[in-house]
């Protein structure tokens, strides 16, 4: 179920033009809240892949040919040492798409989450999706319904206004009150009021 919905949560990337059930924005699908909470690891397990593919195939372009296949060139390079090392480097590479295909048995998909997500991810650490719930509940059972999408193409930004510099008055009224004592002048004693006066 869920290799499922992760082919269709990647094919929704690249829509096809004329597909009668093309979705209405890229990059998301509906379903329940507990479904989407659970796909949302086997996702980014998968996207993580690409981004280690990405650095091997990196690696392996410096001992790659730009000979066309079966060509004078290309044979020669097969033959050669830099083919060698052009396949201990690929090799990596090759080995986390065939990790990929074997969660999602769909070659589009392994294309579009190699080509696509991970060079949209490359300096990305983790959290590619987002899970949003729906106010709506889902016709028959009435299930809550959320929308799991790929992170960066709606995205708002929060735009935070500087805090003015405090400034400092004296005398305002939330200052603390003073501690000194004003001198006083030296008076009289009062009489004692038990007394009359003399």
């Amino acid at each position: 179920m869920f290799s499922n919905m992760a082919t269709s949560l990647i094919l929704t990337v690249r829509p096809v033009e004329d597909d009668p059930r093309k979705p209405r924005a890229e990059g998301r699908i509906i379903t329940t809240v507990a479904k989407a909470k659970e796909l949302r690891p086997y996702i980014e397990k998968l996207i993580t892949l690409a981004r280690r593919a990405l650095r091997h195939e990196a690696a392996a372009a410096q001992f790659a040919t730009r000979e066309s296949r079966n060509s004078a060139g290309w044979k020669a390079w097969r033959e050669s040492a830099e083919w060698h090392k052009w396949n201990q480097a690929i090799a990596p590479a090759v080995t986390y798409r065939r990790r990929a295909f074997a969660l999602l048995r769909n070659h589009d998909a392994v294309s579009i989450l190699f080509k696509e997500l991970a060079t949209r991810f490359e300096h990305r650490p983790g959290g590619y999706t987002r899970v949003l719930r729906l106010a709506t509940r889902r016709l028959g059972d009435g299930g809550q319904q959320a929308l799991i999408e790929f992170v960066g193409e709606n995205d708002r930004v929060k735009v935070r206004k500087p805090r003015p510099a405090p400034t400092v008055t004296t005398g305002s009224p939330m200052s603390p009150p003073s501690t000194s004592v004003p001198d006083a002048a030296p008076s009289e004693a009062a009489p004692d009021a038990g007394t009359p006066p003399t």
